[in-house]
């Protein structure tokens, strides 16, 4: 589980970089598998995680586009 539902700054910013080349939050998810993580969502949350087992890294900021 992830501590304060903080993603580290690192992912954080592999995860706008990669926003910023997808042309759709379809093509975005799709990148991020490519990385092994995943965008599981829960209502208005959006949790990232990892593919291979499941665990979540932490909540994406509600400004996150």
């Amino acid at each position: 589980m992830y501590e304060n539902g903080v993603i580290d700054a690192t992912l954080l910013e592999l995860l706008r970089d990669e926003r910023k080349k997808a042309l759709s939050h379809r093509e975005w998810k799709f990148r991020l598998a490519g990385f092994g993580y995943g965008i599981k969502e829960d209502g208005e949350r959006k949790i990232v995680t990892r593919l291979l087992n499941g665990t979540e890294l932490g909540l994406l900021p509600v400004n996150f586009h």
